[in-house]
């Protein structure tokens, strides 16, 4: 498989921006740390797209398109393009996918 180009969503950017700057309230060493974590995890995904598992809820749902990998205890959810690897979402695994997917869209 060729090497694909990382696009971030909006909504993707601004995950991983609420989430340093909430870790960085109490710990900024850690927030650096798990935003360079976060980023260099995206980008070596261009080299094996497929390496994350498929998200089991959406599976559930009959949606195969979306996968995911972990990071410390965040999913970093993406879908694999033709051109592209757009990364949709960062969300912390303690939380429902559903729930959090949900304050995203009123946000």
């Amino acid at each position: 498989m060729k090497r694909l180009r990382v696009r971030w969503s909006g909504s993707a950017s601004l995950d991983l921006i609420e989430i340093i700057e909430f870790i960085q309230l109490d710990r900024p060493a850690a927030a650096r740390e798990i935003g360079r974590a976060i980023l260099l995890a995206a980008s070596h995904l261009r080299h094996n797209p497929r390496q994350g598992k498929v998200v089991p809820e959406f599976l559930e749902q009959g949606v195969s398109d979306y996968r995911q990998i972990l990071i410390s205890c965040y999913r970093l959810i993406y879908a694999i393009r033709a051109d592209s690897l757009d990364i949709e979402a960062v969300i912390d695994s303690r939380r429902d996918l559903q729930a959090a997917l949900f304050q995203r869209l009123i946000r």
